[in-house]
């Protein structure tokens, strides 16, 4: 046909050609360290894909809400709960916020339950909220049985009818354990209080979800993806396996379960952990026979990570949950909680609540991401990335249960030991700052300070620990740097760097602006210059504004003209001499005349902060 000539003139290129053309551009050097990236999660991502990468990938031949629900359990829009979190204990005023945020937008609410104890405390925390059309989700309950009995009773009272209620509540005995260091009343007690909820659901709120599975409790704890997903399932799986011994049938356990899983900040990997959870909890739940189609649906409620967030340039955490919203929606999450950008260092506001609940409302009312059924479907790359993360996390899940389930796998401390190997990893990728946490460990805003607004926040749960099981603890990756910074504000001792610029423009202009950057992150006072004609005009400058740290800045041919001068010069008269580079072969010389510190891309960044911390007496 005519139309086809277009086509004909643009023959396709094989995998080969392709190959051939980028191993050229390489001129020699390793495609595998260049182009392919190896994961935290450990498998490793090609540079492109094509058509072929996905031949072997089975679940492409389902569509939306088939079976394994890889693309989804809807098949006509892609609604999901905009959910809000609120962290008030008191009936009223939690109510008071609950119908404000309806008010604006929400369609899910998520209360603290902890101090809701009679009738009349569950009716001030629902009034004026017209259940069917709202879920409601219970977290930090203290006895989540009489909790639900509460609800049902208001609930009949205001005239709904239960049985169409939506909701959930945070029964979570897995996540508990690994925060406390021990199950609630005991890992057998806390079993029989899941078929107690699960059984008193099914007569009485059967859209009720009773039975929490927190990967959120694993991320926040440094792990990676492949770690919360296994590690989740196993957990869910062991539900299961648990329950079923009781007498409930699996497909009454798989609906009254809700994954709780993070978004963190890796976009791509993030909408692929959603879319293998729906995946492998299908063929979880499909060898239990379950005889009903809902069961295999997996319902996961997606948070924004805590893990990934920052107290300095908090503005910056809008960025992340904007993104990390994205990730979940276009995945097809069925409710997001998008954290207030604030939580970091206060209890959230008005205005950082309702900008939680717009970036929601934006892509749903203004980015259509509600209207789409898998947007992502048939990436070359997310297939691949949903394939990888499925197969991995599957081996983890495989693992957990060679080892007895994961009841047995936490007393070994074996699933606590393989997240705080990641988190380590992670936490080394911050110090080097091959990973970067903007306004933290990289591009601070060098005059905000913040120790005055942090506040401490209240906290829903028991607190106290104990020692059968090893716990993890959660955590900010940004946390290290931010003691640096506050220990500088708080010491009221902001040592002055002076950078010595000298030589070729373009190299003492990037060894300035690297050398701010890390000191900027300690809070330290920059003082940046145009550039000096010599190493006395520059030494002058920097002892009339009384550094306390002078960084040289030059290329490595121009050091060997200034360094020995400016040393011999600064020498006893600041607190420390400091070279932008490595100049390999001269750092032994420019030691001997009085450098003693080297900043440069593979330094440690937090490890030389705190050392000069240190000498400050800071720390």
């Amino acid at each position: 046909m005519e139309d086809n000539k277009l086509f004909s003139e643009f023959p396709p290129v094989s995998t080969e050609k392709w190959e051939e053309v980028i191993n050229k551009d390489l001129k020699g050097a390793d495609y595998e360290k260049k182009l392919v990236w190896k994961t935290i999660e450990g498998f490793k991502v090609k540079p492109y894909y094509r058509a072929e990468d996905l031949e072997n990938i089975d679940y492409l031949n389902s569509n939306p809400a088939q079976f394994p629900f890889t693309r989804g359990k809807q098949a006509d829009s892609n609604v999901w709960d905009i959910r809000q979190d609120i962290r008030e204990h008191d009936a009223a005023k939690s109510n008071a916020f609950a119908l404000d945020a309806l008010k604006r937008g929400a369609t899910a609410i998520g209360f603290c339950a902890k101090e809701v104890e009679t009738e009349e405390q569950m009716a001030i925390l629902l009034k004026d909220i017209y259940l069917p059309a709202v879920a409601i989700h219970f977290n930090c309950a203290k006895k989540h049985i009489d909790t639900l009995k509460l609800f049902v009773a208001v609930a009949k009272k205001n005239g709904f009818d239960t049985k169409e209620l939506r909701g959930s509540i945070n029964f979570d005995i897995y996540s508990y354990a690994l925060k406390h260091g021990r199950f609630w009343a005991g890992e057998e007690k806390d079993l029989d209080e899941a078929a107690e909820l699960v059984r008193y659901a099914n007569d009485n709120l059967p859209a009720f979800r009773v039975l929490t599975v927190g990967g959120k409790t694993l991320a926040d704890a440094g792990s990676n993806i492949v770690q919360e997903l296994g590690f989740s399932l196993a957990a869910a799986n062991e539900l299961m396996a648990k329950l079923s011994d009781r007498g409930i049938a699996p497909a009454t356990i798989a609906n009254r379960i809700i994954f709780s899983f993070s978004i963190g900040g890796n976009y791509f990997m993030e909408i692929a952990k959603i879319r293998a959870a729906r995946l492998l909890w299908s063929k979880i739940v499909e060898q239990y026979n379950p005889g009903d189609d809902n069961a295999y649906k997996a319902f996961i409620n997606s948070s924004t990570m805590t893990w990934n967030k920052s107290i300095f340039d908090p503005y910056v955490n809008m960025l992340r949950t904007t993104t990390e919203t994205m990730s979940a929606a276009i995945a097809g999450a069925d409710s997001i909680s998008t954290s207030p950008f604030d939580i970091t260092f206060k209890e959230a506001d008005d205005f950082s609540y309702r900008i939680a609940r717009n970036q929601q409302l934006l892509l749903k009312e203004e980015s259509y991401l509600d209207k789409i059924v898998d947007p992502a479907a048939g990436s070359y790359y997310i297939e691949n990335l949903t394939d990888s993360i499925a197969q991995y996390a599957w081996q983890n899940f495989l693992t957990v249960e060679e080892k007895g389930g994961f009841a047995n796998a936490l007393r070994e401390g074996y699933v606590q030991d393989e997240v705080t190997k990641t988190a380590q990893q992670r936490d080394m990728e911050i110090a080097t700052r091959r990973t970067t946490i903007i306004g933290t460990n990289q591009y601070p805003n060098l005059t905000e300070t913040m120790d005055a607004k942090i506040e401490k926040h209240g906290c829903c749960c028991n607190c106290e620990k104990g020692d059968e099981i090893k716990t993890l603890e959660p955590y900010r990756g940004a946390e290290a740097f931010e003691r640096l910074r506050l220990a500088t504000e708080k010491s009221g001792n902001r040592p002055k760097v002076f950078l010595l610029t000298y030589g070729n423009l373009a190299m003492r202009r990037a060894r300035s602006g690297f050398a701010t950057n890390f000191f900027g992150v300690a809070g330290y006072e920059i003082i940046d210059n145009n550039g000096f004609a010599s190493a006395e005009e520059g030494v002058k400058a920097a002892l009339e504004a009384k550094a306390d740290i002078v960084v040289l800045c030059s290329s490595d041919d121009e050091y060997a003209e200034i360094t020995e001068q400016a040393c011999q010069m600064l020498k006893g008269k600041v607190k420390s001499i400091v070279l932008a580079g490595f100049p390999k072969e001269m750092v032994e010389t420019y030691k001997g005349y009085g450098v003693d510190e080297f900043i440069h891309v593979k330094t440690n960044v937090l490890d030389c902060l705190t050392s000069f911390q240190k000498l400050f007496g800071n720390l």
